[in-house]
C-alpha cells in the first residue's frame, strides 16, 4: 500500500477526477469542494471513478460506502480513500 501526504492523495485524485471529464469533454477547473455532479458528471461517471480509485490506490471500496455522497467531490473521495486505507491497515 503506498503511502502519500494529504497532498499527494489529493493530486491524485483530482487527476483521476479530470480524466473521467476530459472523456466527457467537460474542461472547466474543478475545485477540491467542487460538486462533481454539479460540474456534470454523471452517474455512470461517478461508477468509473469509483472503478479508478480502487485500481490507482488498490484499495476496495466496501458495498456500504459506494455512494453518490462519498463521490460527491475531491475531498469526499479523498476521505474515502484514507478510510478505506485505515480499514484495510486494522482490519
Amino acid at each position: 500500500m503506498l503511502d502519500c501526504s494529504d497532498a499527494d492523495l489529493t493530486d491524485r485524485v483530482a487527476s483521476l477526477v479530470r480524466k473521467v471529464m476530459e472523456k466527457r469533454a467537460i474542461r472547466q477547473p474543478v475545485a477540491e469542494d467542487d460538486d462533481l455532479r454539479a460540474c456534470g458528471l454523471s452517474s455512470l461517471d461517478l461508477v468509473n471513478l469509483m472503478l479508478a480509485v480502487e485500481s490507482d490506490f488498490s484499495v476496495n471500496i466496501p458495498e456500504r460506502d459506494m455512494t453518490p455522497a462519498n463521490f460527491r467531490s475531491i475531498a469526499r473521495i479523498v476521505d474515502l480513500v484514507r478510510n478505506c486505507r485505515h480499514s484495510a491497515v486494522t482490519g
